[in-house]
């Protein structure tokens, strides 16, 4: 298996914490921690990007994804719009726009699941 067929995508654009906390983040972690895949790689898009600037409990979950060694991404244009993009920064994620390098992994025939 290559390196891009054993890597996972999570775009998590819901701003609902149960979904984050109870499913999102959880599946997350474990597939590092359990190298259920090799490459993981978390992008924070939309709704998500408030959620996550104002809830402790969830920068916390996530600092635990990237001390797993999670890949940490967000899509500048939302948190742009929501404000928080400075916020997410100080987070340790790449805010950066996010259309091309989606595509490229989309392109590249990476596992992308969304919620």
């Amino acid at each position: 298996m290559t390196e891009r067929e054993n890597s996972l995508v999570v775009v998590w654009s819901s701003g609902d914490r149960e979904v984050a906390l109870k499913m999102v983040f959880m599946y997350t972690l474990n597939s590092k921690l359990k190298d259920w895949w090799e490459d993981v790689r978390f992008i924070v898009w939309g709704p998500s990007a408030k959620l996550l600037s104002v809830d402790v409990e969830l920068q916390e979950y996530l600092q635990k994804m990237r001390d797993a060694g999670v890949i940490l991404e967000a899509c500048k244009k939302c948190s742009d719009l929501f404000g928080v993009s400075a916020k997410l920064e100080d987070l340790g994620i790449d805010v950066k726009y996010m259309g091309v390098p989606l595509t490229t992994y989309l392109k590249e025939g990476r596992h992308i699941i969304t919620f």
